[in-house]
This record gives structure tokens, C-alpha cells and sequence, in this order.
């Protein structure tokens, strides 16, 4: 057995794949909404006994290294590292090469590690004295200094850049770095000089870029992030989802803020299921990567215009993913960071747990927008509200809202609801019948069993062999397989079996195995019984055969013919008996 092998037997897919979904038990499974596709209604399965996952959504399939490679954008090289170190299960030497990409990525990885330990020991260090009393005055704690492994890049321009030539990275690796620039005469220089920095972590905890915030105020960027690299994807990253995942999933609900101070802010003030988007706008990925841990969202922009604009482009992208969404408002205008140093810990943690409802907030929007004393005004702020009313998924919950809009914003109930039915009707449309299953009772009882028990398999697939009647079933390619891989001795598993089957075979066998029905999962004794009444099936027939044989030998005159058929008969009927 290969360590890949080895080690996907001692890692419990379930509790690896629940880091990054809200899972729950149905039967013998375990559901969710997939991470991979945008759904309403979870569609995302979990078998721990056959140690795969599939989704009847989007098709996505595999095993642990399959999903961790997707979640996380990873090559096969690193999520077995990752998994093997998580579960703390020594590497074979010969398995830490890997392939190319991989080589590149993890000195990717190792040179942003140095850098998060060279701007620590900047900001620890006695030169760095104004920069942490800098801190202390934006209200960030020693205790959240550590936490979040703030940093300072230090003025010379040339610091980090010597340590990494010391530590043996080429030229082109720190040009790919994102942690060096390029001068006109083709020297390198440190990219972020004199700032407080921010590391980046992706969702597995490791550093993957910065975010460096200027301390001279006459510079012209007061914040700086890292460029994109092979291991950093802006759009696809939230500042702090590593630390805030745990809690947004105890929690169900994921606090929304625009930048890392407001995250720490937050933190301080308890609600350290903050994350914040990483100098970008929000996008599709990165909702997809909260709602991973919860859908319930918490959105907490500056209350200033450009928050507030960014708040309201937001909530459309966030209906389309299915969020729940409450804006957390701030009085006087602050940020959650200066309403935090403000008011208190206790006043933001209130004012979070009274979020309003995202269409109240937009209520109050349209009403500020549109001259409220005209009726065409109120008329038009209505409108304003439609596409957003009509986001949520709930028909009953939409009517609710619409009929508490229109009494909010003054117009007459009947005519809200007859244009909101209007288009509530364009909206409609018939949902795609389900496929029939092509599945026996048979199938459903014995390969569920032959895929998982290896004893079971000994004492059944030989007998299953001396019979023919599941030689007409349409699943006799994955009998045929099954009993094939048996005889050579191939380790069996749901993962290896359905490798060697056809597309089709493949959909088969995951509509008869990895069933979405909360149906109980068969047993060994199941199995033996399937096995007995496909002998009992299979006599049954050869006995009518049998019988038709001594009709015709009686009516053709060949007497002793048909006295020994009459004794198999007797024979075959005893062991018909004794089957039933």
C-alpha cells in the first residue's frame, strides 16, 4: 500500500470536509450545501464509510485528497502534506518532492514564512518603539498583535530582500515572490517599506501575502497589498476566515467588515467570527467561501457613501448565493474599529445582535432617495426595492416582506402585491422531473455491502458466481468488475471500483451507493438474505424449465427420461424449500 493510501485510511473524510461545511447527519450519510456550486437545498453528500463525497448538484466527486485539492486550490503534493501534518503522520522523504508546481509553490509558502518572522521581529525590536506605541494608540492590544502576527516593514528598502538571497532563493523565485519589486536597471528592493504589516493567511492558517499600511502620512498609498502569485488569488481570499471559521460555524453567522483593523476591532470586541475582503470588492468566491460556514451574514460596511454603495452592490451578488443577510448600522458615522475604541465592546456586540434586515436597511436607502411626499416618489422607491424583495427565495417570506415595504414606505397593499404576484409569475417555472432509478431492491442491498466488508465479499461473491440471474440486470458491468478486481486480489473500495466503470456505470453505481434517501444502510445479514433469494429466484426458474422437460418427455413416450427428471425435481424441490 502506497503512504497516499495509508494515509486516506487513517483520515476521517467527514471531519476533514466539516472544517469547511455545516454538515449533518441523514441515514448513513452526511448532507450540506455544496462548496462547489451555488444551491438553495443541500445537494452535497458525505459517505463516511466508503470515505467519499459527491454532489448531486454539480457532479463533483472523490475522495479527501480530491476535495481538499478543490477547497483549496492545492496540487495532490499538497494536500497529502497537509492532511499528513494535520493528523500528525510522518512524510516518506521520497513523498516531499512532489512535481514542479508544487516545488515553486512551496518556496512561495517558505518566503512568505521568513518574511511573517522578519516583520516580527521588526515590530518587537527597540527601533520599532513609535511604531507599536503607533498601535497602542489605534487601540490593537499585545494580545492581538501576536494573534494576528502584525508586523512592521522597515524603512531601508533592502532588509527582507538580503535575508531571502541569504536563505538561497533565485532572482526569478523573488520576482514571483510579490514580496520584492523590480528596479529599471533590474536590481531587486523590498516592496513594502515603513509600514504596519498585515499577513494574509489562506483558509489552512499558512501566510500567503500582505497587506501594509503606510505610516508616513504624506505617503501616497495608505494601504498596500501584495500582488497576486501563484498561491494568492485576491478574489478568492477573506482576511481572517482561518481564525473567524470555527466560531462563524458555533455561531451560524459570519460578521462582514471592509478592512483588517475592523476585523481586529471586532475580534477585541468578541466577535471573532470577523472577516473582511482582502482591498477588493466582494465577489462571488469569497461569499461562496463564507457561506462554506455559515448563511447567515452579518454585513458591517463604513457607513460612509462609498461603504454604504459597496454595501448595496453586495446584496444582490449575496441573494444570488442564497445569504440571509442583516446590515449591522453604527450611529455617528464610524467605522466598527473607531465604534469599538468609542462606545465599548458591549455597545458593538449589541448593536451586531440587532442587525436589521437587509430590506428595512435599503428601505430607509429608497426613502432617503425619493421625494416620499409624492406618490410617484414612493411609487419609484418601491421599485428601487423590487429586485432585491424578490431575491429571497422563500415565496411566503416574499410576500411577507412585500406587504411590510409597502406599509413602510406609505403605498396601498393590494396594488403592491398585484405588481409583485406579476412578477413573482414571471419567476415561476416548472422544475425538471427526476430521472427514474434504474436500480433493483438487489443492488441497493448487496453492493453497498460487497464495496465496504471484505469478509462478506470472501463468502459471497463465489456463490454469486455460480448463478446467472444477475447477469440480466443492467448493473452486471459493475457485478463483473466487482468480481474480477476480487480474483486478482485488488484492494476494493467504492473509489477503486467505481474508477474502472464507464461514465454511465459510474452514475449507476452512485445512484445505488451513495443514496440521498434516509434509508437505513443494509447489513451483513441483508446481504446473505439478497444472496439466498437470488438462488431462490434463480431455482424457481430452472424448476419451471425442469418441469416443462418432464411434460414433454411424458407426452413424447420417454418414461425413464422423465422418471429421472421427476427425481431431480424432488431434489431441486427440497433445496427450494429449504431456501425458503
Amino acid at each position: 500500500m502506497d503512504f497516499a493510501q495509508e494515509l486516506k485510511g487513517q483520515v476521517d473524510i467527514v471531519r476533514v470536509i466539516s472544517d469547511y461545511v455545516r454538515l449533518r447527519r441523514y441515514g448513513n450519510r452526511f448532507s450540506g450545501l455544496c462548496p462547489f456550486h451555488n444551491e438553495k437545498t443541500p445537494s452535497f453528500s458525505v459517505y463516511n464509510e466508503h470515505q467519499y463525497f459527491k454532489c448531486f448538484g454539480c457532479d463533483a466527486k472523490g475522495d479527501v485528497f480530491n476535495f481538499v485539492m478543490n477547497i483549496e486550490g492545492l496540487t495532490f503534493w499538497e494536500a497529502l502534506k497537509k492532511l499528513a501534518e494535520q493528523h500528525g503522520i510522518p512524510l516518506p522523504k521520497q513523498s516531499l518532492a512532489g512535481d514542479e508546481r508544487t516545488k515553486v509553490r512551496a518556496g512561495l509558502y517558505e518566503m512568505h514564512e521568513i518574511a511573517l518572522e522578519h516583520f516580527q521581529r521588526n515590530l518587537a525590536a527597540g527601533s520599532a518603539a513609535s511604531v507599536r506605541s503607533y498601535l497602542g494608540e489605534r487601540g490593537v492590544t499585545k494580545a492581538s498583535v501576536d494573534q494576528f502576527q502584525i508586523g512592521y516593514a522597515d524603512g531601508s528598502g533592502r532588509s527582507l530582500l538580503k535575508l531571502l538571497e541569504q536563505r538561497g532563493f533565485r532572482p526569478e523565485q523573488l520576482e514571483t515572490s510579490g514580496l520584492v519589486a523590480r528596479r529599471d536597471d533590474g536590481g531587486f528592493y523590498d516592496r513594502f517599506r515603513n509600514r504596519v504589516m498585515f499577513p494574509i493567511h489562506n483558509e489552512s492558517g499558512k501566510a500567503i501575502a500582505f497587506g501594509g499600511r503606510a505610516l508616513d502620512p504624506e505617503d501616497k498609498a495608505k494601504y498596500m497589498n501584495s500582488p497576486e502569485t501563484d498561491i494568492y488569488k485576491k478574489s478568492q481570499v477573506l482576511y481572517n476566515l482561518f481564525r473567524a471559521k470555527n466560531t462563524a460555524m458555533k455561531l451560524d453567522r459570519i460578521l462582514l467588515v471592509e478592512g483588517y483593523m475592523d476585523v481586529i476591532g471586532a475580534t477585541q470586541a468578541g466577535a471573532t467570527e470577523a472577516v473582511a475582503t482582502c482591498g477588493t470588492a466582494l465577489t462571488v468566491e469569497q461569499i461562496r467561501a463564507m457561506k462554506r460556514h455559515s448563511q447567515n451574514l452579518h454585513l458591517n460596511f463604513d457607513p460612509d457613501s462609498a461603504g454604504a454603495k459597496a454595501a448595496e452592490r453586495s446584496i444582490a451578488m449575496l441573494l444570488d448565493e442564497n445569504m440571509r443577510i442583516r446590515i449591522v448600522e453604527l450611529e455617528g458615522g464610524l467605522d466598527p474599529d473607531e465604534y469599538c475604541k468609542e462606545h465599548g465592546a458591549e455597545a458593538y456586540l449589541e448593536r451586531v445582535a440587532k442587525a436589521k434586515a437587509y430590506f428595512y436597511w435599503l428601505a430607509d436607502r429608497a426613502r432617503g432617495r425619493f421625494d416620499m411626499r409624492d406618490p410617484q416618489g414612493r411609487v419609484d422607491a418601491f421599485k428601487f426595492l423590487m429586485p432585491s424583495i424578490h431575491g429571497l427565495h422563500d415565496p411566503i417570506e416574499r410576500a411577507a416582506v412585500a406587504q411590510d415595504i409597502a406599509t413602510y414606505l406609505g403605498l396601498e397593499r393590494g396594488l403592491v402585491l398585484d405588481q409583485f404576484r406579476k412578477v413573482a409569475l414571471d419567476r415561476t417555472g416548472r422544475q425538471p422531473q427526476k430521472a427514474a432509478d434504474p436500480a433493483r431492491a438487489t443492488d441497493r442491498i448487496l453492493l453497498p455491502v460487497l464495496l465496504t466488508d471484505s469478509d462478506v465479499r470472501d463468502q459471497i461473491l463465489g456463490s454469486l458466481q455460480k448463478l446467472n440471474t444477475w447477469r440480466r440486470f443492467s448493473t452486471t458491468p459493475i457485478y463483473e468488475t466487482l468480481l474480477k478486481m476480487h480474483e486478482n486480489g485488488d484492494a476494493i473500495s467504492y473509489e477503486t471500483v467505481n474508477a474502472r466503470l464507464s461514465e454511465s456505470q459510474q452514475e449507476m453505481l452512485a445512484g445505488i451507493v451513495l443514496v440521498r434517501e434516509e434509508n437505513p444502510q443494509p447489513t451483513v445479514d441483508d446481504a446473505h438474505s439478497c444472496l439466498v433469494t437470488l438462488q431462490r429466484h434463480e431455482t424457481e426458474d430452472a424448476l419451471r424449465e425442469l418441469r416443462n422437460q418432464i411434460k414433454l418427455a411424458e407426452r413424447e413416450g420417454r418414461i425413464a427420461e422423465a422418471l429421472d427428471l421427476m427425481q431431480k425435481e424432488r431434489e431441486m424441490t427440497r433445496f427450494l424449500n429449504g431456501l425458503r
